[in-house]
């Protein structure tokens, strides 16, 4: 079923809340959005509107998000948190995590410790208020299986709460949270941050138990490729021939 550009351009808020929840990064939310709609429009035919529409574009966004982080090969090791809660020993101090859980930065931080898919099923159904079944859909997934997720990204972020002294503790007083240090990092490493920032992210790079490995293999990398470029490579003429083509369609 075929819809304008004024139906999508309804739900744009929303996908951006939802992939900014997700990624915690406004330029990868950004292009997600960006990159959604093109999606929805070349894939419009195949829309039966048996779902709500903002669903659907939901689902094309997890989609792209899912992608991404496949091809970051990102791991995070949920299957130990979850035996963690069936040790009938473990436990938690249920007021530091509650305190801890009204610190936006704190819950923040927590959060972006999930892996995608489980952070993708508790930003959906408890800050956007989609059902489980929504959840299911969206995610081309079965209810039990999205049951499942919501299920293990709430015990997650729990335990990520729970265990944030010790993470606090390795960064006492380390400068700005690991993960917007790590947001600037490529700026810093192109100098183009300003100098309050830069001197910011230097110090924490000073302190940081984790980051400066971090840092070092950006370095590292950004090295070699340079040692790739070759200025007596062209574009082959039958690739220029058809972009070209392309270009004046």
């Amino acid at each position: 079923m075929p819809f304008e550009p004024g139906d999508v351009t309804k739900h744009l808020d929303r996908l951006y809340r939802y992939a900014l929840g997700v990624t915690r990064d406004p330029e990868l939310a950004a292009d997600t959005v960006q990159d959604t709609v093109v999606r929805a429009f070349e894939r419009r035919h195949q829309y039966r509107a048996d779902a709500p529409l903002e669903h659907w574009l939901i689902r094309i966004a997890h989609n792209l998000i899912v992608d991404r982080a496949r091809r970051s090969h990102r791991e995070v090791l949920v299957d130990q948190v979850e035996a963690h809660w069936g040790d009938d020993s473990y436990t938690v101090d249920a007021e530091v995590v509650a305190e801890r859980a009204a610190t936006r930065d704190e819950l923040l931080d927590a959060l972006e410790r999930l892996p995608f898919i489980y952070r993708s099923a508790v930003v959906l159904h408890d800050i956007e208020g989609l059902r489980v079944v929504d959840i299911a859909a969206i995610a081309d997934i079965s209810l039990p299986a999205a049951k499942q997720r919501l299920r293990r990204g709430r015990m997650a972020l729990v335990s990520a709460l729970a265990s944030a002294d010790q993470r606090r503790r390795a960064r006492k007083g380390v400068p700005m949270l690991c993960w917007n240090a790590r947001q600037h990092v490529s700026d810093y490493l192109n100098g183009d941050l300003d100098p309050n920032t830069a001197a910011t992210v230097e110090t924490h790079l000073e302190t940081c138990p984790t980051c400066p490995p971090l840092y070092a293999a950006l370095v590292g990398v950004h090295d070699e490729l340079g040692r790739l470029r070759d200025p007596d490579t062209v574009i082959p003429p039958d690739l220029e021939a058809r972009v070209r083509a392309h270009l004046t369609l």
